[in-house]
């Protein structure tokens, strides 16, 4: 279900008075429209899983003009930008400008629901963003969901975290999920991903890029190790050369580990390292 959106309105509305908590109807304060979606948030712990809420600025005016945006988040929320400047056209028919910001919270925050203030011209409204406990990492469970990712190079495309976001769907990638190295045709590439504690892991689940549009067999990485970090070294548990599937499972002796890599050796078109999303289990 499509959420709807918090619009903070220019002129004299009654949602700017409800916004500013006023039980009279204020002056007009603003031309500038602005609107926020999804009009609420929900966040974890996890260092590699935020919130985004996407901010629009609109001017409704007949002058063109500048417009802060200014966000003031509370409690344990961090936010990826607290200000949002743009200059603002007064054209015929409007032209909205967006940007995104990631809410995160600490891995230790506290459940319970927060707030973001949004204010433009001393317009208000308020985003409530919710704090949900960390999920259970067992024994069945995926150890690297939403885990701290590093990598040797990105492309500008992509997110680093797009390999461990939970989305192992290939037809969703460069719009949605999914990690490409930023070096062409140049090998090795790293990808890593930090354990939150020394974790035994035995088994760890690779997919890259396999789509109608862009096979496996023909844009999806070939040759890798799989490597665990263990007391501070990096050890190679498995070997895949010539791989020609969107989806690799790789077994082998439980060991406990502090961080998993994928050394990606080459692709099938021998341009980039692709990985739409990485796994690992204990068993």
């Amino acid at each position: 279900m499509k959420l709807p959106r918090q619009t903070v309105v220019a002129a004299g509305t009654l949602l700017a008075a409800a916004l500013l908590g006023s039980g009279s109807m204020p002056k007009a304060t603003s031309d500038v429209a602005v609107s926020v979606m999804p009009s609420q948030l929900s966040v974890v712990g996890l260092p590699c899983f935020p919130s985004t809420l996407n901010l629009t600025m609109t001017n409704t005016g007949t002058k063109d003009r500048y417009a802060d945006l200014t966000l003031t988040p509370n409690g344990p929320l961090q936010l990826s930008r607290t200000l949002f400047s743009s200059w603002l056209p007064a054209v015929d028919p409007d032209q909205p400008v967006s940007a995104p910001v990631e809410v995160r919270v600490p891995r230790d925050a506290k459940p319970g629901t927060y707030r973001i203030g949004v204010e433009v011209d001393r317009n208000r409204l308020t985003v409530p963003v919710t704090v949900n406990p960390l999920p259970t990492k067992g024994p069945g469970d995926n150890l690297i969901l939403g885990e701290q990712a590093t990598a040797s190079s990105t492309h500008g495309n992509f997110t680093l975290c797009g390999a461990v976001d939970g989305d192992k769907d290939s037809e969703h990638w460069d719009t949605l999920t999914g990690w490409n190295d930023g070096t062409r045709a140049a090998f090795p590439d790293t990808y890593d991903v930090a354990l939150a504690t020394p974790t035994t892991v035995g088994r760890v689940e690779l997919y890259t890029l396999d789509s109608a549009k862009y096979p496996a067999r023909t844009n999806g990485l070939r040759d890798w190790d799989v490597q665990l970090k263990q007391s501070g070294s990096w050890q190679t548990v498995a070997q895949i050369r010539g791989n020609t599937a969107g989806h690799v499972t790789t077994t082998f002796t439980p060991v406990t580990a502090d961080a998993i890599r994928i050394l990606c050796l080459d692709g099938n078109d021998h341009t980039y390292s692709r990985i739409v999303e990485l796994e690992a289990y204990t068993n």
